[in-house]
Formats: structure tokens, C-alpha cells, sequence
């Protein structure tokens, strides 16, 4: 029986993942799920899968310099995941690795899916990915990290709070003169917080995959989005999941929401 393992470091996509391979190719056993570049590098130590699907960012390594220390003839076949569509795909498609976009899309993973399992038959050898890893590796050299975490602070009793709020939990960003007001979850609340970066400068800072500006002063968090609503005059607004305010659409952003 085949077997793989899941490496990303947000645990929602990488169950997502592992429920979709699950329809998309049943014999295929899941190793481990794990959630950063060292735990994947010790689990393909330890289980030798035949497959490794590695998120390309991922903390303590990225999933490029996990796939560079993999060798000897037992190297897994590597598929890497990523969310940035500009993420060097003619590079990708030029070599025998495979790769998927984020949030995975079902007829995309039946194509890779049909890839591992014909070499996989085929006793095809597992290719050398050294040359394709250094020409990513130098087009990421240039390209910054995405925002993960936002400090804020409030004035409490004691003084001034300083809290670290992680960018996943944000639902939206609504801009508030030269501030933004950011609405995130903490625990099961929403919560607002006011940090002093205009939402232009911000906006330059989150991933382009999970956030997207629906009005010239709001930036959504995509998988916050429960489904949108168009009012008597025919404006558009978005359902914010587990949240009761609604978020206008500007005219010019709503051919994103076109096929809710």
C-alpha cells in the first residue's frame, strides 16, 4: 500500500488535504500530518512514506529546504503545496516534482494523483530535484514573508497591554482615519483592536492567497467568509462567519463573490 505525509502548518488545509486524497485515492495510507519543517523531516525519517506533500512556508524550515535534505534511493516522491499562484510555476511544471495551489481543488488533485500513481507503477525513479530547488530558492531570496502576527496594544489599569494577535484569526480589517481597526477571534468572541498602520501599508503585508480588499477600506480574511447577500438596491454584502455584522462590497470587487 502507498503511503504520504502532510506538512502544513495550518491544520485546517493540511485535514483538508487529507480528506480530499482520501476520495481522490483511497489505498493511499497517511503516515503523519505534521506542522513544520523540522517535525516533517523527522516523520520522513521515521516512516520512509513513498509521497511527501510539503507546504512551501512553513516554521522552523521551509518545506524547499526540507525536500533539499531529503536523499538515498528511499527519498519520497515530493508534491509541494503552496498558496502564491506566482510561486515560480513555470518552474515547477518544467520538472518531473508536482505541485498543488491552495485550498486544493478536487479535479487539480485527481491530476496529481494519476501522476504518482503511473510512476509509482512504473517503478519510475525518484527525480533529482537540486536544480529546481536552487532556482526556487533564489526567487524567494527577493519575495518577503507574508504578515503572521500583529501587535496591538490598549491602555488597561496597569498601563499600556502590548497583545500579539496572529493574522489567521483576523476576520477583517476596516480602515479608521490614519489607524486600522482589526476584528479577530479570541477564543470564541470577536474582538477589536486598533493598531496605528493605515490599511494601505497593511494591506502590502498579508497574503494576497487568504485576504482580499472588498471596499477601499476593508480587507477580508477569505476563509472567514460565509456567503454574501445583495439588499433591495441590489449592494452587495458579506456574511462574516459566526459574526452578525455584514461588510459592504464596492461595485469594482464584485465579480469576486460572482459564483457564491
Amino acid at each position: 500500500m502507498p503511503s504520504t505525509l502532510i506538512a502544513d502548518d495550518e491544520p485546517h488545509l493540511a485535514e483538508y488535504l487529507r480528506a480530499q486524497l482520501a476520495v481522490a485515492w483511497p489505498q493511499l495510507t497517511v503516515v503523519a500530518v505534521v506542522g513544520s519543517g523540522p517535525a516533517a523531516a523527522a516523520a520522513i525519517a521515521q516512516h520512509r512514506p513513498d509521497i511527501a506533500f510539503l507546504d512551501i512556508r512553513m516554521p522552523g524550515a521551509t518545506g524547499l529546504e526540507v525536500a533539499r535534505a531529503l536523499s538515498g534511493p528511499a527519498r519520497p516522491r515530493v508534491v509541494f503545496v503552496t498558496a502564491y499562484d506566482q510561486y515560480a510555476i513555470e518552474a515547477f511544471e518544467a520538472d518531473a516534482v508536482d505541485y498543488l495551489l491552495k485550498p486544493v481543488a478536487a479535479e487539480r488533485l485527481a491530476r496529481t494523483v494519476a501522476k504518482l500513481q503511473a510512476q509509482l507503477v512504473q517503478a519510475q525513479p525518484v527525480g533529482d530535484l537540486s536544480a529546481l530547488l536552487a532556482q526556487l530558492a533564489r526567487q524567494a531570496e527577493g519575495r518577503p514573508q507574508p504578515l503572521r502576527w500583529i501587535r496591538a496594544s490598549k491602555r488597561t489599569g496597569d498601563g499600556e497591554v502590548t497583545e500579539q494577535i496572529a493574522v489567521r484569526d483576523v476576520l477583517y480589517f476596516q480602515a479608521d482615519d490614519k489607524y486600522t481597526c482589526v476584528f479577530a477571534r479570541d477564543g470564541e468572541a470577536v474582538r477589536e483592536w486598533l493598531i496605528r498602520v493605515p490599511l494601505a501599508e497593511l494591506a502590502a503585508q498579508l497574503d494576497a492567497a487568504d485576504f482580499q480588499q472588498i471596499h477601499r477600506s476593508v480587507i477580508v480574511n477569505q476563509h472567514a467568509v460565509a456567503g454574501t447577500r445583495r439588499d433591495l438596491a441590489g449592494k452587495l454584502h458579506v456574511r462574516i462567519r459566526g459574526h452578525e455584522r455584514e461588510l459592504p462590497v464596492a461595485r469594482q470587487y464584485a465579480h469576486l463573490f460572482q459564483k457564491m
